[in-house]
């Protein structure tokens, strides 16, 4: 290959992808400048907005709704961090909601409309318990990363100076996320919701036993949520298609490494710890990359989204995703 193409790429630091962040395993034709950005939903808005790295992790839905306002790049079926959402939607008691239908007329908060966990669970609200999404006034205090978007009517901001935690607290709001999409004023990009969202612990779960929904529906659905997938700038892959190949390679040697370590227990982080209780249902590899093996969970994702109405029309895998076998 001739002479390395520079590239600037900005992806978050897991065991999975730490040896390529560390030059441990190379990018083959790529000299990589890596963007040290903490935390990597700060990379989203410099992506989406700027264009700012070659290379990007960004959560899929906002990756889905940059593409579909025509933002010049494309993903890789590069899956790096993936979660279900059956569990982490919490109701007041006094709300009257026991299923998700109750929602239907009601105020329910979420950081941002496009966030992802917030459309998993809305999508699993909407095929699996009939809940109408349109009926419900999703209340968010955040920005949404694309900023062409326009949000539905029924989306609406929380008053300048009032949090989402203190809305559910006064009963403003019936209903909300707990974690990542939850209920916190983010603050700069990405920072403060860890701090400010509810405790779980002070509401009820909307759904009884989450690990047990979850498993029957993986097995009924195939369906495997993910959260961050890697976007590359279609300049890049114009001039250079190897490129998509040479990142495959890369991502799949240093996720080999690690499930290697995982079998022999060596990796015992936070985050290896929540994939190996993951294994018995999803199998030996809880990451797996491609494009076959995530065909169920990228098109549940992208059907959700119109649902939704993020995306203003039905877009197909083959204009997300560039399968790397076929670069």
């Amino acid at each position: 290959m001739a002479t390395p193409v520079p590239l600037t790429i900005a992806i978050a630091d897991y065991p999975h992808t730490r040896a390529i962040i560390e030059g441990r395993i190379p990018i083959e034709g790529v000299t990589p400048h890596f963007a040290n950005v903490v935390p990597q939903i700060a990379a989203y808005r410099r992506m989406v907005r700027d264009l700012e790295f070659d290379v990007c992790e960004l959560a899929p839905t906002t990756y889905i709704v940059a593409r579909a306002y025509g933002k010049p790049f494309t993903a890789l079926p590069i899956i790096v961090s993936r979660y279900f959402h059956h569990g982490g939607f919490v109701v007041r008691p006094d709300s009257g909601i026991k299923v998700p239908k109750d929602l239907e007329g009601k105020k329910v908060g979420v950081r941002a409309y496009t966030v992802t966990t917030g459309v998993w669970t809305r999508g699993i609200f909407i095929d699996e318990y009939g809940l109408d999404n349109t009926k419900v006034t999703w209340v968010v205090d955040d920005e949404e990363h694309v900023l062409e978007l326009k949000l539905p009517a029924n989306v609406i901001h929380a008053p300048a100076g009032t949090s989402l935690v203190e809305m559910m607290a006064k009963g403003e709001i019936a209903a909300g996320f707990s974690g990542p999409a939850g209920l916190g004023r983010s603050g700069a990009p990405g920072a403060g919701w860890e701090a400010k969202s509810i405790p779980a612990a002070s509401y009820p779960e909307l759904l009884p036993n989450v690990k047990e929904l979850e498993a029957d529906w993986y097995k009924r659905t195939g369906i495997y949520p993910f959260h961050g997938t890697i976007a590359v700038k279609d300049a890049v892959l114009k001039a250079h298609p190897w490129v998509a190949r040479s990142l495959h390679k890369a991502f799949s040697t240093a996720k080999a490494d690690w499930l290697a370590d995982l079998a022999a227990g060596k990796a015992t982080a936070a985050t290896d710890k929540r994939y190996l209780e993951l294994m018995p249902l999803v199998g030996p590899d809880p990451l797996p990359y491609g494009l076959a093996a995530n065909m169920p969970t990228i098109q549940a994702l992208e059907s959700y989204a119109y649902k939704q109405q993020l995306i203003p029309r039905r877009m197909s895998v083959e204009e997300l995703f560039v399968d790397p076998e076929k670069a």
